[in-house]
């Protein structure tokens, strides 16, 4: 579905100026002639100056007609003080949202004609501009996750007549963009869970409900469940013993190192990677597990583990400085701080395996003892022209050395799966079912 054609106002308003990384020239200060007075004042000198020149007394009423209107046209008070209060309505939404900013501006002096002037920011696109007595409203729809500047916006305060403006520049705003949740359900969970209470079934015995084998009755134990074959054949009371329920610490690993499109469909593997940890993310705190969150690349930040709704809006707050108006401010790092895993988490690391640093930071990690799991968010493969000899080997060797990344991380004990985008991510996590990550066992 495309978007509809901008109007003449949305046109108007934005002036080609788009590119974020070119903001427009600070605006002029105090009052400076229209556009309107610049024209009239344009016909009266060229009418005077052929008047002069050729002689010709008529064409001095030619120029009479422009001052005589210029003259009635002029303000008895422009105004001198202009202040603008700028609100934008959601500060927070989802890809898809529409976003309002409304500019509400106070004067002294007459009525005044208010003409917005707009740099747009980029993961935004303006589709509506109104104008107002005292107020303009810009609706804009968010495209892509992220921080997103709104502005700056320059407003052309005009008086009555049109004769004379100002230029007021209106700050930036802020819109913070969460992203779409990929589809996910499973839950993996590691061979050790921490002594919390959760839904997850542990090989301890405890007050679950999957049941891990039979036992005799101890007196004073509370009679849950009599397994009543077990019963007749030994002739004593044998009870089922259940697996004790634990919670598990999970910690979600974004590469941000970089953002590599598809030559072919032109996805963002960033926008992959945080699309696909946000949907794992909601899975396990549906479990009421702990999640925490650690971006390398970009603006690096950490969170550690935590559970409920407040954590899931925290990770997602956290991963969004990842990418500030499509800028990459920090090298991001290669050695992950300590709190950030805790013992014994599971750590999922999405990454499209494009960068070098990332091996440095899966080495860094089996170093500590831990085990992750590589989620490989596809990159696409590069264009090669047809006939382009040089191009096929340089393609064939660069599939070859993907494989020996893949299977070096595999032979080392680390599990990698692809998530294929557009499907669900359960695909990818079905074989880690099978049995318990880090350790053989089986999956509860």
């Amino acid at each position: 579905m495309t978007a509809p054609p901008p109007d003449a106002g949305v046109v108007r308003a934005l002036e080609g100026r788009t590119d974020p990384a070119q903001p427009p020239p600070p605006p002029p200060g105090g009052p400076r002639p229209s556009e309107r007075t610049l024209r009239l004042l344009t016909v009266a000198v060229v009418a005077l100056s052929a008047a002069l020149l050729t002689g010709r007394a008529w064409l001095l009423a030619l120029a009479a007609a422009p001052l005589v209107l210029l003259a009635l046209s002029l303000p008895r008070a422009h105004p001198r003080r202009v202040e603008t209060t700028a609100t934008v309505e959601p500060s927070r939404c989802f890809e898809g949202d529409t976003v309002t900013l409304r500019v509400s501006v106070a004067h002294d002096g007459d009525a005044v004609r208010l003409d917005p002037g707009v740099t747009l920011g980029p993961g935004l696109r303006l589709d509506e501009v109104v104008v107002g007595p005292s107020t303009v409203t810009l609706r804009h729809t968010a495209l892509h996750w992220g921080r997103w500047s709104l502005g700056p916006v320059d407003l052309d305060v005009y008086d009555a007549g049109g004769t004379v403006r100002r230029t007021v520049r209106v700050a930036e705003q802020e819109v913070a963009v969460f992203p779409h949740a990929a589809q996910a359900r499973f839950t993996p969970i590691p061979v050790r869970l921490p002594q919390r209470l959760g839904e997850h079934a542990s090989p301890q015995a405890g007050e679950g409900i999957e049941v891990i084998g039979v036992a005799p009755w101890v007196p004073g134990e509370r009679q849950r469940r009599i397994h009543w074959p077990s019963t007749t054949r030994r002739g004593s009371v044998q009870l089922h013993r259940f697996a004790a329920e634990r919670a598990a610490d999970t910690v979600m690993l974004i590469d941000a190192f970089g953002d590599v499109v598809d030559p072919v469909t032109g996805l963002s593997s960033l926008d992959e990677t945080v699309r696909a940890a946000t949907g794992l993310t909601r899975a396990y705190l549906r479990t009421h597990d702990r999640v925490g969150v650690v971006s390398t690349g970009g603006t690096t930040r950490w969170l550690a583990p935590g559970t409920g709704d407040a954590a899931f809006y925290r990770i997602v707050e956290s991963v969004l400085d990842v990418r500030k108006d499509r800028r990459f401010d920090a090298p991001g790092l290669e050695r992950l701080p300590p709190p950030a895993l805790p013992e014994g988490a599971l750590v999922y690391v999405f990454t499209p395996l494009s960068d070098a640093r990332m091996l440095k930071v899966l080495r860094d990690l089996q170093e500590r003892g831990r085990r992750p799991v590589v989620v490989e968010i596809p990159s696409g493969d590069p264009q090669v022209e047809p006939g382009d000899t040089a191009g096929e080997l340089g393609l064939r060797l660069w599939h070859a050395e993907r494989d020996a990344m893949r299977f070096a991380l595999r032979d080392s004990g680390v599990p990698v799966v692809r998530h294929v985008v557009g499907e669900s991510l359960d695909l990818a996590l079905a074989p880690l079912l099978s049995g318990r990550i880090g350790g053989r066992g089986r999956a509860g």
